[in-house]
């Protein structure tokens, strides 16, 4: 994987799937975007890094309707709005970059023999972060 920078889209499996959403029909956009967060979630042992990359990617995209979610600005992201995801994908989505920071991925091991790898930790956790706190309006059932 080549990578640039420990931003969400500053890796080459990154853009890939950036591509491989926007060839996709806009109305099958957020069933690839759960297909492939499901399968990485369900994926036991080894966790492909472009497998990691994508999660990230989908993660991130989900992240930029949250409150407190940067905005897609990617030069590379199209005009074209983003879908519009349901809530359930959010908590999904936690659970898929948990198993991209576990052991076992690949993406997460790459980036541990770098000079940026607690960049690349924190830009995930805080990703994370923002998919994990409760919409306006959700009230939370219990407090932890």
């Amino acid at each position: 994987m080549g990578a640039w920078g420990p931003g969400h889209f500053d890796n080459d499996g990154a853009l890939d799937f950036v591509d491989d959403l926007l060839d996709a029909p806009a109305a099958n956009r957020v069933d690839l975007v759960r297909r492939l967060l499901v399968r990485a979630v369900d994926t036991e042992g080894y966790l492909e890094i472009d497998a990691g990359s994508h999660v990230v990617v989908a993660a991130a995209l989900i992240a930029a309707q949250c409150p407190g979610g940067e905005p897609v600005s990617d030069s590379r992201w199209p005009l074209e709005p983003l879908p519009a995801f349901p809530d359930d994908l959010r908590s999904l989505a936690v659970e898929a970059l948990d198993r991209v920071l576990a052991d076992g991925s690949g993406l997460a091991e790459l980036w541990s023999e770098t000079a940026s790898a607690e960049d690349w930790r924190r830009e995930v956790l805080l990703l994370r972060r923002v998919l994990d706190q409760p919409m306006p309006g959700e009230v939370p059932l219990f407090e932890v």
